[in-house]
């Protein structure tokens, strides 16, 4: 399943090879939303692997962007311990313009409830 997310973009670092076969590069974006009345900014790290890398290597600090990811998860035990890493995989990145930024979703109405449940004389 692919997601995707708009924001500017506030850090790339540089590629880090991981071993002889593995390298990624990381880049966080900055997203607000203040669709509820109150703002909420996150900063949300992506990560690039492989030939992919080179994806963010015309974009710099302070464009807005559009970002295509997976969500990836895994499991990593040592010692006996068990924990588990998320990462949010980077597969596409295109700059926009700041008023292409994504659209606020609409603000809550009443009319976004839905009707309560008629009960029926069925016995099931």
């Amino acid at each position: 399943m692919s997601f995707e997310l708009a924001g500017k973009v506030i850090e790339k670092f540089e590629i880090n090879q991981v071993t002889d076969s593995f390298k990624k590069r990381e880049f966080v974006i900055e997203k607000t939303d203040n669709s509820s009345g109150m703002e909420f900014t996150d900063q949300i790290k992506f990560q690039l692997t492989q030939d992919r890398c080179n994806l963010i290597d015309n974009i710099n600090p302070d464009d807005y962007i559009k970002v295509n990811f997976n969500i990836r998860g895994r499991k990593w035990e040592k010692e006996g311990r068990i924990s588990y890493f998320t990462n949010l995989e980077a597969w596409k990145i295109e700059k926009i313009t700041q008023n292409e930024k994504s659209p606020e979703p609409p603000p809550f109405t009443g009319d976004d409830i839905p009707p309560p449940e008629v009960e029926d004389d069925l016995p099931f």
